[in-house]
């Protein structure tokens, strides 16, 4: 089996529809997909009117998060997305997006560089973030390619543009997504090139929280990293997963680039108590 467990559509910062994904993610030879849109459940069922037989589809989220100051974002599998709690959290983390984003474009703007608010606002077709930022400053010819925009130069965590966001307290995170029924999975936890990230302390924190499992096998992480990243889960009794962090266009990584063994996954489907992953009608 063929699984990857982290993929974005245009209902957040992806290029493609989630229908689009879906029927990729097929092509591509995947057998189960999770779409984990930044904060939002808006594509689901898109997704799952679309899918083609042969794939399953995980529904999931990614929660932006925060612990001891270090943004994070936390994996957040097979909820419930009608309990009104982590409901409530992601709708207070979406509403957020618009006035940040518009904060950054002004910023830039005070900054000399001609983003246009309208022009972002048109690229992004679903929640809006960073991302629809940094390539509209790719179209203004600010910057060659949108990795550039991630930097303390112009709206990376701590750049001369950039904007804090709300986000939710990590361990308070995963509580939630237990409560709906869900399973936390701490997104790409040590990619350093993004920026801060925590401490081991902090991800052992997380495990005594009841965290789930660590994104081991991304584009993020080094071989080193990954290695690092196995012993604590195995230390910690965390389970590993792996997946592409597709974006469609907007970033280099391809769907199944990195996957998920069939052992973990499988797992993370017998702790699920919120939903289940859904298959193509026959």
């Amino acid at each position: 089996m063929l699984i990857d467990l982290h993929t974005h559509s245009t209902a957040s910062d992806g290029t493609d529809s989630p229908a689009e994904l879906v029927t990729a993610a097929r092509a591509a030879g995947l057998d189960v997909v999770a779409l984990t849109d930044h904060d939002t459940v808006a594509g689901h069922a898109a997704a799952a009117e679309a899918l083609p037989p042969g794939l399953t589809l995980v529904t999931g989220a990614e929660i932006s998060c925060r612990l001891d100051g270090v943004s994070l974002h936390m994996l957040a599998y097979l909820f419930d997305p009608t309990e009104p709690e982590l409901a409530r959290e992601r709708d207070l983390l979406r509403d957020d997006r618009v006035p940040r984003a518009r904060a950054i474009v002004a910023r830039l703007n005070e900054l000399g560089a001609p983003v246009a608010w309208e022009r972002v606002r048109e690229l992004a077709q679903g929640s809006i973030g960073r991302p629809h930022i940094a390539a509209a400053m790719v179209e203004a010819g600010i910057i060659e390619d949108v990795s550039a925009a991630f930097t303390a130069e112009w709206i990376g965590d701590g750049g001369r543009a950039h904007v804090a966001k709300h986000e939710l307290d990590a361990t308070a995170a995963i509580g939630l997504i237990h409560d709906a029924g869900g399973v936390a999975v701490f997104a790409h936890p040590l990619a350093w090139r993004r920026g801060r990230v925590v401490p081991d302390a902090a991800i052992a924190q997380l495990a005594a929280a009841g965290l789930d499992g660590v994104e081991v096998d991304h584009i993020d992480h080094d071989a080193a990293t990954r290695d690092r990243l196995r012993g604590m889960a195995a230390d910690l009794g965390l389970l590993t997963t792996g997946s592409s962090d597709y974006h469609g266009t907007r970033k280099s990584c391809r769907l199944g680039e990195h996957t998920t063994s069939p052992e973990a996954y499988a797992e993370i489907t017998e702790r699920a108590k919120g939903a289940r992953p859904l298959t193509a009608a026959r």
